[in-house]
């Protein structure tokens, strides 16, 4: 039987050239980098992967490239949402083929559906997939999953775990509660980074966290320090990614702050699909300097030429006092001042 899905696993993003294709020697470098820094899988076409910005052929193309570099030395798990599921199923079968661990699949997104609906929904794809099923939970963008409907689902032996984006901890252990006693097997995975240390105190096997794709090592602590019992220092880590997560993903539209973080660690992410107004390029501008600072007090980066403004926890002021201090060393670099 194929191990659980347990620790960190990097819902990563994908580098594009110039031209906005998919660069696979940067993808594959990028990969190499997580794996050596301690995550424990990849989670390739989530979310922060920008899934929906990708044609189904680019979507294959990245599995198959992530499958390829990863070569069995951390579990794959694929995303694999389609807008149907005929194509769902599709993805599935060669997904399968390309040895991924296991595919996560969100609820039909676009249109609000009952719990009824997404009941049959997975049961399709429970009956008919060739590999385990993560089901993906994310109310924010697709139909929600309830608890009662997760207890159902769990009965296919296909269906291994649950990712779920709420961040409710409370939810995370009534689905637990309903669960674990009739599949101790089955594995409960967090996707919101800023209470990683809760949800694993609560009972979850582990988190698909976009941070670990700009911080690895301090994701890995993390998880090794709470499965220690050593809550202090996993605590102590635990605000650092607050402050960190919280940067990224509000001072930008998602998930443009990560692309931002993985650049600061030395990728060529390129520009995103979605074009970017000349406002949010000087944010963005803004935003990778602030995470640089950020970066740099965790020793993984060198700080700013211009040094680092104080920072106050108020993102759009820190975002300003950097801008400000960007400025400033600017124009003492000319002599104007």
């Amino acid at each position: 039987m194929p191990e659980r899905i347990t620790g960190i696993l990097t819902p990563h993003m994908v580098p594009l050239d110039e031209q906005g294709r998919i660069d696979e020697d940067e993808l594959r470098r990028y990969i190499d980098w997580m794996i050596d820094r301690g995550v424990h899988g990849l989670y390739p076409n989530g979310s922060t992967g920008e899934f929906t910005r990708f044609t189904p052929e680019e979507r294959r193309r990245i599995i198959k490239i992530v499958c390829e570099q990863a070569a069995g030395r951390v579990p794959v798990l694929a995303g694999a949402a389609e807008a149907n599921v005929r194509e769902t199923l599709r993805a599935c079968e060669t997904y399968a083929g390309y040895g991924a661990r296991a595919v996560a699949i969100v609820s039909p997104f676009y249109y609000k559906l009952s719990p009824e609906s997404v009941y049959a929904y997975f049961r399709e794809i429970a009956l008919n997939s060739p590999i385990d099923v993560t089901l993906y939970n994310i109310p924010m963008f697709a139909s929600p999953i309830d608890v009662p409907t997760i207890r159902r689902l769990a009965e296919f032996p296909r269906v291994v775990a649950i990712k779920d984006s709420s961040g409710d901890l409370a939810f995370m252990m009534r689905m637990i509660q309903a669960v674990r006693p009739v599949r101790p097997d089955f594995s409960f995975l967090t996707g919101w980074d800023v209470v990683l240390v809760p949800m694993l105190l609560a009972g979850c096997d582990g988190g698909t966290n976009a941070t670990s794709g700009v911080v690895p090592e301090l994701t890995r602590k993390l998880y090794d320090l709470t499965r220690a019992g050593q809550i202090e220092a996993a605590m102590r880590i635990q605000f650092r990614l607050l402050e960190l997560f919280d940067t990224m993903l509000y001072s930008a539209d998602f998930p443009e702050g990560f692309r931002a973080g993985v650049e600061v660690r030395g990728f060529h992410m390129g520009r995103s699909r979605q074009p970017l107004s000349d406002t949010q390029r000087i944010d963005r501008a803004a935003l990778s300097k602030l995470l640089q600072c950020i970066l740099a007090e965790c020793g993984y980066v060198e700080a700013p030429s211009e040094g680092c403004a104080p920072r106050t926890g108020n993102l759009n002021q820190d975002r300003i006092a950097q801008i400000t201090a960007s400025v400033i060393a600017e124009l003492r670099r000319q002599g104007a001042i």
